[in-house]
């Protein structure tokens, strides 16, 4: 998938739920309840030894959820992410080792950034979306207008995005699509509870609909 029609993607759902699988066993009900919810997209985190086996689940039975890896920290997680079908990668921060991987390869990624220094870095690797993490903790809707006067680059804020802040992120023009956990919280996956997680999601892309 070319990152043209990966950000259109993402631009046209504007949330990307970032999940936290401690068992590979959850993913399929997971996305299914947010497929239903209207949300068939997935960002399966590298922070459990589940990740790699739930996104090869994910891309082998529901073809239909675009799914990808986050929390990438090394090109060997690249590698293992993509061996298992990851359409695009994310990382909390800038490693100039996997960024430089995955452009060379032509994988997509979205790489962390916090400052006008990883923006420009970001720039010279040709990255036209980055993803903004910690988003509140590092100064979030007024850095990102800050930003946004100054690089033609589009961020996907991740980091303290909740029901009560995310409009105010998409509003933004610089702003491609939110990431988030609140709509996917690890005790509601531990408990099984994928129809209150529907619901979760269903109110989410109601908001979503509203800008």
């Amino acid at each position: 998938m070319n990152y043209g029609k990966l950000d259109k993607e993402i631009g046209t759902l504007k949330l990307v739920p970032v999940i936290k699988l401690e068992k590979s066993e959850y993913a399929l009900p997971l996305v299914d309840a947010l497929r239903d919810g209207g949300l068939p997209v997935a960002e399966i985190t590298f922070r459990t030894a589940s990740a790699a086996k739930s996104i090869e689940l994910v891309r082998n039975k529901r073809p239909e959820i675009l799914v990808g890896a986050g929390t990438v920290l090394t090109v060997d997680q690249v590698k293992q992410a993509v061996d298992s079908g990851a359409m695009f990668l994310v990382s909390p921060g800038f490693n100039t080792k996997v960024v430089d991987f995955c452009v060379s390869h032509n994988l997509p990624i979205f790489p962390g950034v916090t400052t006008p220094t990883e923006v420009e870095l970001g720039r010279e690797f040709g990255l036209k979306t980055l993803k903004f993490f910690p988003a509140e903790a590092s100064g979030g809707i007024e850095k990102l207008k800050a930003m946004g006067a100054v690089y033609d680059i589009q961020f996907l804020p991740t980091g303290g995005i909740s029901e009560n802040n995310l409009l105010s992120y998409l509003k933004l023009s610089n702003v491609l699509a939110c990431g988030g956990s609140w709509m996917v919280q690890s005790n509601l996956i531990a408990a099984e509870k994928f129809n209150e997680i529907k619901t979760i999601v269903e109110r989410a892309v109601a908001l979503v609909r509203s800008v």
